[in-house]
């Protein structure tokens, strides 16, 4: 079985106060673990077993027969790359080649932000916001609804926002927008999302 809960990058009070340890043990100890284990569940006794998440993601996409499944394996992928792209004392400005490649695509990393934070806020409901390399070149803002995972497609991820209420709620209320302005702010990881390129 390759399915686990992955440990997290941080400890669970490293994020305060921006995101709290109450959060933290929620959205991670409760909401990701039963991915993980519903996950589980789903291929256990099946030829799946020893397949890797990315694996059944694509198997199990657009496949009406396997929509749980589908579900509970993209939001294991969604979730254990949104703990990679924050950290402790993350945020502000970009370095490196992710600078120049936003700032070729926008124009400034301000740009950048304000329109990945109105792509974020226009997603209805649960879902995802992401900066991907389309083609493995071209920057681009997307979202995705639910579990839905830009590893479907021709595209690349190098960031997530988690926008379901459970990643914020505890913390912000409905103001999605305040953890937005917060996750650019002290929690990005840029380090990783370099790494990604």
């Amino acid at each position: 079985m390759n399915i686990k809960l992955p440990d997290l990058p941080f400890p669970q009070d490293s994020l305060a106060p921006h995101i709290s340890e109450k959060t933290i043990q929620f959205h991670y100890g409760k909401h990701h673990k039963a991915y993980v284990d519903n996950t589980i569940k789903l291929i256990t006794g099946t030829d799946l077993e020893e397949k890797s998440v990315e694996e059944i993601i694509v198997i199990s996409s657009n496949n009406a027969d396997m929509v749980p499944l589908f579900n509970n394996a993209a939001q294991v992928w969604n979730h254990s790359f949104y703990w990679k792209s924050i950290k402790p004392h993350g945020g502000g400005t970009p370095s490196g080649p992710i600078k120049d490649k936003i700032d070729g695509k926008f124009g400034s990393y301000e740009s950048f932000v304000a329109q990945f934070k109105n792509t974020a806020m226009s997603q209805f409901g649960s879902g995802w916001a992401w900066l991907v390399l389309k083609d493995d070149s071209i920057l681009e803002i997307t979202k995705t609804p639910n579990a839905a995972t830009p590893i479907t497609s021709n595209e690349r991820p190098l960031f997530t926002v988690d926008v379901w209420e459970h990643a914020y709620y505890l913390d912000y209320q409905n103001k999605r927008a305040d953890y937005l302005d917060v996750f650019f702010e002290h929690l990005i990881n840029w380090d990783f999302v370099n790494s990604q390129l």
